[in-house]
């Protein structure tokens, strides 16, 4: 079931930029993540495309790639998605921090 989910928010993301006015492209990378305070969230990122794409608490969020001091930093829409050598991390709007792991 949890494939079948992933295939459906990959058509929709690639529906999405198609939409927006950008050809559709396939994702270079999708990724699932469970954190420790039991959020679960897939990104995925997409060729030619600085942003990353969440699945997040139901709802669809692009984030735009900001200035990070180590690893990769994404945020908008009140999330903060902090990807590092030392791990990834995952901020919501009046949440705490948490770390998270490929699921």
């Amino acid at each position: 079931m949890n494939g079948y989910r992933t295939v459906i928010i990959g058509a929709a993301l690639v529906i999405a930029g198609g939409v927006t006015g950008s050809s559709p492209a396939l994702a270079q990378t999708f990724e699932s993540y469970h954190c420790a305070d039991g959020t679960k969230f897939i990104v995925g990122f997409f060729k030619y495309d600085t942003r990353a794409h969440l699945q997040i608490g139901g709802e669809a969020v692009t984030l735009k790639k900001r200035v990070g001091l180590s690893g990769s930093r994404y945020s908008g829409d009140g999330v903060t998605l902090m990807m590092s050598k030392a791990g990834v991390t995952v901020r919501q709007a009046r949440r705490p921090v948490t770390a998270c792991e490929l699921s």
